[in-house]
């Protein structure tokens, strides 16, 4: 069983940054992925970044490669650097992991089994 911990929203201006932080507690392996998802209000669920927990293979979302970063420690860390923010990257923030095959498809929510809770990152205009 993985326990996820998000911290690190807040409310934020346009052009401001914020740090995410994603803590995992559990048994995890080099097989995992870590994820950063995001829900705005109305709105379906959207990739924003994964990592590879072993390796460090990194994606992002068109909308916000450039802005973002994904990184992680060695420890049980999952980063996500927001620069630049804008008002429509304001939504729910939620990290998650599954194991990764060649044939994951690291975009799909349903292919992650863990969740956190979620936090949330407003940016004002």
């Amino acid at each position: 069983q993985v326990q996820l911990v998000e911290s690190g929203g807040g409310l934020v201006q346009a052009g401001d940054s914020l740090r995410l932080t994603c803590t995992a507690s559990g048994i995890m392996s080099n097989n995992y992925n870590m994820g950063w998802f995001r829900q705005a209000p109305g709105k379906g669920r959207e990739f924003v970044a994964s990592v590879r927990w072993g390796g460090g293979a990194t994606n992002y979302a068109a909308s916000v490669k450039g802005r973002f970063m994904i990184s992680k420690d060695n420890i049980r860390n999952t980063y996500l650097q927001m620069d630049n923010l804008r008002p429509e990257d304001t939504a729910v923030y939620t990290c998650a992991t599954g194991t990764y095959t060649t044939s994951t498809n690291i975009y799909d929510p349903r292919q992650y089994n863990y969740w956190g809770q979620g936090t949330q990152v407003t940016v004002s205009s």
